[in-house]
């Protein structure tokens, strides 16, 4: 199993990449070619979408994978460098097919089809065992992330639930006691009223026996 060259720490992790280099390899046996076997840079082979237009991510994870890529490249002329040339000049035009094909063949005269294909397969593989491993991490922290929400979510829900309950309660025993407020004067209204006759009786009885205790006073002072 190759090594991974993949620098994918800020796809899932929010923290900052480390910055790698790749020292390219210069065959010493084609030296003395390298102006006339220089392959034209490829220009960036991603031309956004619609769909990839309301993606923010979609450029900086395809730019890792394009620079991942990249990083898999091996010495002398194989798939990657056939890759990078027929990009260059236009992956549906035949002929750009012949003149990447002839020209890695001055590289390396035993380039051939079945060469090329092989070494394709080397690097799709590559590239698959590495979107594995971080789908499997991107869709193992997006469940985690799920889970904590639904978890969050429960928590809240039974705590409005149960304050809930409680209001209803207090509103029902609010009520309750409104009710009884409103009882208070009715219930104690004969009872209420028993204590103010008295009172007035006694009043009215204070006065009568004074009054009669008074008249005798004073008829004792006038008449004898």
């Amino acid at each position: 199993m190759a090594k991974e060259h993949f620098n994918w720490k800020g796809l899932f992790v929010n923290e900052e990449s480390e910055k790698t280099s790749k020292e390219e390899t210069i065959n010493p046996t084609n030296s003395t070619n390298t102006e006339i076997n220089k392959f034209p840079e490829s220009p960036n082979s991603f031309q956004p979408t619609e769909s990839a237009t309301t993606n923010p991510f979609l450029k900086e994870i395809f730019d890792v994978y394009e620079k991942g890529f990249e990083s898999l490249n091996q010495s002398g002329f194989d798939f990657f460098e056939m890759y990078k040339s027929v990009i260059s000049v236009g992956a549906t035009n035949p002929q750009s097919y012949q003149m990447a094909f002839t020209m890695g063949k001055t590289i390396n005269p035993e380039l051939s089809k079945s060469f090329l294909l092989e070494k394709s397969k080397y690097y799709t593989d590559e590239i698959e065992k590495v979107y594995s491993k971080y789908d499997a991490t991107g869709t193992s922290r997006k469940n985690d992330l799920g889970n904590a929400i639904i978890a969050e979510k429960g928590n809240l829900t039974k705590t409005i639930s149960d304050l809930e309950s409680k209001i209803a309660e207090l509103q029902n025993e609010l009520i309750k006691n409104k009710a009884e407020l409103e009882k208070i004067d009715y219930k104690n209204k004969e009872q209420f009223s028993e204590i103010q006759l008295k009172i007035e009786a006694n009043n009215l009885a204070k006065k009568k026996i004074l009054d009669s205790i008074n008249i005798v006073i004073t008829g004792i002072n006038q008449y004898l």
